[in-house]
């Protein structure tokens, strides 16, 4: 039996990382939610990460490009999707990360996904 490809998702607000864990379940990913706190982020010590999925805008104590790098700290060849409502990915954050997702588009969302864990599966990041 294999495992399923996990994905962790980060984001600052509960209501939003249980609606894309739902998405990202639905597509028979396991979903690893990892709440965007004042304190910052604590992301797990163990287990495979497949993709990570960053929500852009997050608390004011924290920006999306010192997780990206917490992210890489831990998890140095996780491909990483920011998800955001903006036109196209911040300048800040194009050489660091593999994928762009508008909000609302979960189709695309699902695709950009499992793009990026063929990727990671076949070491071709």
């Amino acid at each position: 039996m294999s495992r399923k490809s996990s994905i962790l998702l980060i984001d600052d607000d509960p209501v939003h990382l249980d609606i894309y864990r739902q998405i990202v379940e639905s597509a028979g990913f396991m979903g690893i939610p990892v709440l965007v706190s004042f304190r910052g982020i604590c992301l797990p010590q163990d287990g495979p990460v497949d993709a990570v999925l960053l929500d852009y805008r997050l608390a004011p104590n924290i920006s999306a490009l010192e997780v990206v790098e917490q992210v890489r700290g831990r998890f140095p060849a996780v491909p990483i999707a920011v998800l955001s409502d903006m036109f196209a990915v911040p300048d800040e954050l194009a050489p660091l990360v593999q994928a762009y997702v508008r909000k609302g588009n979960p189709e695309k969302l699902l695709e950009t996904l499992r793009k990026l864990v063929v990727k990671t599966a076949s070491g071709n990041l």
